[in-house]
């Protein structure tokens, strides 16, 4: 079977009985680049002032708020390569390119946030039974600072937040670090004028309950993706109908379904057609049609008349 990409312009064409099409990749526009970079060196500055300012205003809020900063300025680092590393070219090692890194990514990316939240609910309740006096001025007004680089970081993602689970997370993470430094703020403020020192560590744990919500649907669908699980966008059931309608098809079988990226899908079938193999105009024309309906960009189908029996290999296992 002949595999290709659109990166290049040559097109192998094998034997026919099957047949392949591809859809543009869309990995990492010039501007998703620059948003990546700007945001992570804006965000990696932050990060350390709001250390400092949260170690001097004896604030765990704020430390959390950092630590949260901090492990998306790490995830959008591990995003940016990903997106990177997703336009090589593929080679004899690696014949889908190095697309899967965007999922290995995402998957990290749920995972760092997951271990940041346990660090900084464990300082909060230890927290809980002592709580320091807290300078609330400092607090507020770092963290309001840390809410207008948070919109800002943000925005930069938001255009390429839809179709892309990479992207998506990165703008999850500024979207979340946004509201949790206003959380912050609020505390500090109230703080300020009651002097209810146990709220800084209350509002902290409210920022982690916040960040393990959020992650959850994130982490979810990463591992679902990295064990080559069918794409949520996707219906396989449907998929499976549109191909059993085909003229020609009596049956389908080996039906495969998994992501190659975080915005590119795969699939391969066994289509099986008694009256042979019906020309390549056809199966280009279900190839199109899966692009465009199911928005399966590479799709690979095996064309057979029904003379022997031979089912899925791996139905056969069970």
């Amino acid at each position: 079977m002949s595999a290709h990409d659109h990166s290049h312009d040559h097109h192998d064409h094998g034997h026919g009985h099957h047949g392949h099409s591809h859809g543009h990749h869309h990995a990492l526009p010039d501007n998703h680049g620059r948003a990546f970079a700007l945001a992570i060196g804006i965000n990696t500055l932050f990060v350390a002032i709001e250390f400092v300012y949260g170690f001097i205003a004896n604030s765990t809020a704020l430390m959390a708020d950092a630590g949260h900063n901090l492990s998306d300025v790490l995830g959008l680092a591990l995003a940016w390569g990903a997106a990177i590393l997703a336009k090589r070219a593929p080679n004899k090692h690696y014949t889908y390119g190095l697309r899967g890194s965007s999922i290995v990514a995402a998957l990290l990316n749920a995972l760092l946030l997951m271990l940041a939240c346990g660090a900084i609910a464990w300082e909060a309740v230890q927290r809980f039974s002592a709580p320091p006096p807290v300078a609330g001025m400092t607090v507020s007004v770092v963290a309001a600072i840390g809410v207008a680089i948070n919109v800002f970081s943000a925005w930069l993602f938001m255009a390429g937040s839809k179709g892309d689970l990479n992207i998506r997370a990165a703008y999850q993470h500024m979207a979340a670090d946004a509201a949790t430094s206003l959380g912050v703020v609020v505390s500090g403020v109230i703080i300020m004028y009651t002097g209810w020192t146990w709220l800084d560590p209350a509002v902290s744990l409210a920022i982690v309950i916040m960040i393990v919500i959020g992650t959850w649907s994130l982490l979810r669908e990463s591992v679902q993706l990295v064990l080559a699980g069918v794409p949520p966008s996707v219906d396989s059931t449907k998929v499976s109908a549109f191909l059993a309608q085909q003229d020609g098809v009596s049956e389908v079988h080996d039906l495969h379904i998994w992501a190659m990226s975080t915005t590119e899908t795969a699939l391969t079938a066994h289509l099986v057609m008694p009256g042979g193999y019906p020309g390549d105009a056809c199966i280009d024309a279900i190839g199109a049609r899966l692009r465009e309906d199911f928005k399966i960009q590479h799709c690979t189908l095996q064309v057979e008349e029904g003379t022997t029996e031979h089912g899925c290999a791996l139905h056969a296992v069970h």
